[in-house]
């Protein structure tokens, strides 16, 4: 065989037989949340007071965060989320010397007007997909919250919708990359029994890869309102 021969099918082999190139790691919620890290931060309307978050891990696959008023740091409640398999799972939380267990009932994910129902992993919500998609989906949820020291219950829908990554800005920290949340909550608390639940909460929160929570809030229910992160950090 000439050399120039042999010198092709050399190159054919080694064409057919490499390694395919690497691919990227598709994009986690704790690239974003940064759940899993001790991270903090404030958020404020413009000229106004700021608002502080901070996550705190508790094992490899639990985490809390809490919300409040810096200035009477730490609040009084604590939201626990759990990492089971592909989802960030709501279990409940601490408030008011008690723990407030959340179950759902009723779950689904959907796409456009067909949806599939979720599974039950223990009764948990399923809150958000660890794994973040490349595209919009969006997930509902109905169960019970009981107040552990009492038994009281209330029941509530959670409609949820979230955005692929896309480009945010705001005015502190400039151009980046979020996703959104964007929430229905209505519940029947301080209802009449069998009174129809009403809607308590509507607003889409941006989250920032490699900053956290809060990069921008906009709130149209109970009243409207905008905020943006003006701080963030690891504490």
């Amino acid at each position: 065989m000439k050399f120039w021969m042999k010198a092709g099918f050399a190159a054919v082999l080694a064409t057919a037989f490499a390694a395919p190139p690497a691919q990227a790691a598709s994009p986690v919620y704790g690239d974003f949340s940064l759940m899993f890290q001790r991270s903090a931060g404030q958020y404020a309307p413009p000229g106004e007071k700021a608002f502080q978050w901070a996550w705190s891990p508790q094992s490899a696959t639990e985490s809390q965060i809490t919300w409040g008023d810096p200035v009477t740091w730490p609040p009084a409640t604590a939201e626990h989320f759990v990492r089971s398999g592909d989802w960030v799972l709501l279990d409940g939380w601490d408030g008011n010397g008690t723990y407030y267990s959340q179950r759902v009932t009723e779950e689904s994910a959907c796409d456009g007007a067909q949806c599939t129902a979720i599974p039950s992993d223990g009764g948990r919500q399923h809150y958000v997909r660890w794994t973040v998609p490349s595209t919009d989906y969006r997930l509902v949820a109905r169960g019970t919250i009981t107040r552990q020291s009492s038994g009281k219950v209330v029941h509530f829908e959670h409609l949820q919708t979230w955005g692929a990554p896309a480009p945010c800005s705001n005015a502190r920290f400039g151009a980046r990359t979020c996703i959104t949340q964007t929430e229905t909550w209505s519940d029947d608390n301080g209802l009449p029994a069998g009174s129809p639940m009403r809607e308590t909460l509507h607003r889409s929160i941006k989250i920032a890869k490699g900053l956290g929570m809060a990069f921008a809030i906009d709130q149209d229910v109970p009243s409207p309102w905008h905020a943006e992160a003006t701080e963030y950090w690891n504490w």
